[in-house]
């Protein structure tokens, strides 16, 4: 494949994805999308986020979309250009479904940022030619969503809320980024140079009495990149990466770009990144593949990676087999992953929808795992009674889960355990710390009612 067609793979992967998505996304705000269970999810009308994990990780996508058309209408002829329109309004109305504040952003970025490529190009004169739609035709997107943002809510019904609800109100205050990051920075406080580890938040959120108001839920990501590098890694480790990145962005000097496939790159990067400071979409194996993908259109720089050979000697065969080596290895490594992924996660499924090799005692067959240790544990928790016999064994357990999920029911198996082996301060100091952090859940147990426990999927059974 040539250099063209690897550019160009990517863009048209995006605008098709980002398409069906749209459509998927459109069917389920209108609680049309029964009939395609199980190809995508059928939640309440008013939702959408097409085959994503939510809102504004759909939006991101119809963002990417929205790149990707506008490099399509940059490089092809008119004919081309003609059935970009009917594409772009589509996404646009996907866009305004999605009812994203992440999204919003990021369409106000692309249209000022195309803005402003289409009123540069049209300063330098007639002799080059116009690859982006007139100026005003590109701030008619904005309007253009904010006009599909009030009309599809009264389409829908009076219990659907629109985007223009969603600005005026706000997230919940105990569910707000606000309350979530101030959350962050005093753990970060807390141990500011080397922070508590990798993978840690969650752990450190809930073992924190803060002075102030509390994210509600399990914190399992800052929601903000740079803030979460801070307080697993360190501030120091986050200045790094952060300042490493930016350094890298400000030498290749983005704003100077007239190439349509890097200016392409930089405007997909760009969605991440606004998407990173607000939540995690680099967790993401989509994202993950979009950004690396980018990062290699755009370093090495054009003058380097045009620079020719020192020598016109073939490469030395084993120089040319690694990359198909590393592909090999790659794939190796997501089949053992998807063959662990799909023996461990039989214990989280009923027994009769289980692979048969699976039905019985699916826990003892799922002990040895590289990749999911940790779910294994807590399925082994939260399935085992706890008695005086294997109290000090679970006690221990307990301790190790509360680092991958701290959720009530593994709080109370710990409390339990450290009354039966006579640890009365543990057990006080944990009960404060879940009365804290799930409130709810806490008067239910003291009242010897089942938890009300939504934070995670639940293994069934072991036998």
């Amino acid at each position: 494949m040539s250099r063209s067609q690897s550019r160009s793979s990517l863009p048209l992967g995006l605008l098709i994805a980002g398409l069906l998505n749209a459509v998927l996304g459109l069917l389920q705000y209108y609680g049309c999308a029964e009939p395609l269970v199980p190809w995508t999810t059928a939640p309440e009308p008013g939702q959408a986020y097409g085959n994503l994990r939510q809102r504004n990780q759909f939006a991101s996508l119809i963002s990417m979309a929205l790149i990707a058309a506008l490099w399509l209408h940059a490089v092809h002829g008119r004919r081309v250009r003609a059935a970009l329109a009917p594409a772009a309004l589509l996404l646009l109305v996907a866009a305004a479904a999605a009812t994203s504040r992440t999204g919003l952003l990021q369409l106000l970025l692309i249209a000022g940022a195309s803005v402003f490529l289409a009123w540069r190009e049209r300063r330098r004169g007639p002799a080059r030619p116009l690859r982006l739609p007139h100026p005003l035709v590109l701030v008619a997107l904005v309007l253009a969503y904010f006009t599909a943002s009030w009309l599809l809510p009264h389409l829908a019904g009076p219990e659907v809320e629109g985007m223009l609800a969603r600005l005026r109100d706000g997230a919940p205050d105990a569910h707000s980024r606000l309350v979530l990051w101030r959350n962050v920075i005093d753990l970060i406080a807390l141990h500011p140079w080397a922070g508590w580890g990798w993978g840690e938040l969650k752990f450190a959120h809930y073992s924190t009495l803060y002075a102030g108001p509390r994210f509600v839920e399990i914190l399992d990501n800052a929601h903000n990149l740079p803030l979460h590098l801070a307080v697993e890694l360190g501030i120091p480790a986050a200045l790094l990466v952060c300042g490493g990145f930016g350094w890298l962005v400000w030498s290749a000097r983005p704003w100077r770009e007239a190439d349509p496939a890097r200016l392409m790159a930089w405007g997909l990067l760009a969605v991440i990144v606004l998407h990173s400071l607000l939540e995690y979409p680099l967790w993401f194996g989509p994202f993950q593949l979009v950004f690396g993908l980018c990062l290699g259109f755009l370093w090495p720089a054009p003058a380097a990676a045009a620079a020719p050979p020192r020598s016109s000697r073939v490469l030395p065969l084993a120089a040319r087999a690694a990359p198909m080596a590393c592909a090999l290895a790659l794939m190796a490594v997501v089949c053992y992953a998807a063959w662990d992924y799909t023996r461990i996660s039989q214990v989280y499924l009923a027994r009769d929808q289980r692979l048969p090799a699976y039905r019985d005692h699916p826990l003892d067959q799922a002990q040895r795992s590289l990749l999911f240790e940790a779910p294994v544990a807590f399925a082994r928790l939260t399935l085992t009674p706890v008695d005086l016999a294997n109290a000090a064994e679970m006690h221990a357990l307990a301790q190790r889960v509360l680092h991958y999920s701290p959720e009530p029911s593994v709080i109370v198996k710990l409390i339990d355990s450290a009354v039966l082996l006579g640890e009365a301060d543990e057990a006080a100091a944990q009960a404060a710390r879940f009365k804290a952090a799930f409130p709810h859940e806490y008067s239910r147990w003291l009242a010897g009612l089942p938890l009300a426990d939504d934070a995670a999927e639940q293994p069934q059974s072991a036998t």
